[in-house]
């Protein structure tokens, strides 16, 4: 999504002149968002939006207001997170991918990959995880298997999935399979496409 697409999904919030007034507020005095923000989803709501599949009324606002800060986009961010609730915890990394900060914001995605918020790790694992090294994006994914975050919202999934992150889901399966147990299906069926693209001995 872009801050244009979001805006145009926000036609039919409850109170679209707080929405307009507060993003140009933020344009003009930037700290004005540590009020605005939590406010959002008081004044926006927090139904789902028809054109931004997956994305809340309060998320979207919460976003705009970010993308729409002069500068210092990396430090609101951070202090928007940290002492945000969980809403706007999850609003803050749906913005990152679309700030200015180049790789700034990882120390956020790894806070919220350690917790025990689906929403959160899924949110963490959006546009904004390519800039998470190798090894961490590979933990990340079995967080996901093992709290039942849909493999769906991990982006670049195919395209960053390696050999080491196939043997991970084949001894992680293994072990479930000696339990009794089985992987998600969404693991399953990853784990077989890797298996697939595997290099046969001849």
């Amino acid at each position: 999504m872009t801050p244009d697409s979001l805006r145009a999904a926000l036609g039919g919030v409850p109170d679209p002149d707080w929405l307009d007034t507060a993003l140009r507020r933020v344009t003009i005095e930037p700290t004005a968002i540590t009020r605005l923000f939590p406010a959002a989803g008081r004044r926006c709501g927090r139904a789902a939006l028809p054109d931004a599949p997956g994305w809340t009324a309060d998320d979207a606002a919460r976003v705009l207001l970010l993308t729409s800060l002069p500068a210092d986009h990396a430090a609101y961010a951070e202090r928007l997170y940290q002492h945000g609730d969980a809403a706007e915890r999850r609003a803050v990394l749906r913005a990152l991918p679309l700030l200015p900060i180049g790789a700034d914001g990882v120390a956020l995605l790894h806070d919220a990959i350690r917790t025990n918020d689906t929403r959160l790790v899924a949110a963490a694992l959006g546009p904004y995880a390519r800039h998470l090294d190798q090894a961490a994006w590979r933990q990340a994914v079995l967080k996901c298997v093992f709290s039942g975050v849909p493999l769906a919202n991990v982006a670049d999934l195919d395209t960053r999935a390696d050999s080491e992150l196939t043997a991970m889901l084949a001894a992680l399966a293994a072990e479930r399979h000696a339990a009794g147990r089985e992987l998600p299906a969404d693991a399953t069926d990853l784990l077989h496409r890797l298996t697939a693209a595997l290099p046969r001995e001849a």
